[in-house]
């Protein structure tokens, strides 16, 4: 047997709220903002492709029986790089309507995959993402 890849990753959230409307207008999965509310876990969701980030919320990464997590997670702590399916252009576009603003790139790099374009943003706790785009 072997690692097969990623399934989920896991982040703590200041704002749950900014961050479900950031991640949607990046075109993620979101759960109904309304939904999540009601449910009252401590943690939500996005989803992309066949993966997901859970996000947890204030409650649950201030507690300090909640040890299913880096000792010294704390919002702004991601680093996370996605595979974009589509162009430079493309990418900028949906950036640019989800109001994020580029830090960097694009710039030409090597990712997991090979040589690839990279654009890198932050969300709205801080987290650096970056945005690869391999060619065809």
């Amino acid at each position: 047997m072997a690692i097969a890849g990623f399934d989920h990753v896991a982040l703590p959230a200041r704002n749950p709220e900014a961050m479900l409307a950031f991640y949607r207008a990046l075109g993620f999965d979101v759960p109904e903002t309304e939904a999540w509310r009601a449910s009252g876990v401590p943690f939500f969701e996005v989803r992309f492709a066949r993966q997901k980030i859970n996000f947890h919320a204030p409650e649950m990464w201030r507690n300090e029986a909640f040890t299913l997590r880096g000792p010294a997670a704390e919002p702004g702590c991601g680093d996370l790089c996605f595979v974009w399916d589509g162009d430079v252009a493309e990418l900028r576009a949906r950036l640019d309507a989800a109001a994020a603003r580029v830090t960097a790139g694009p710039v030409e790099l090597q990712g997991a995959r090979g040589r690839g374009t990279s654009t890198y943003v932050r969300d709205p706790e801080g987290n650096l993402l970056e945005f690869i785009v391999y060619a065809e």
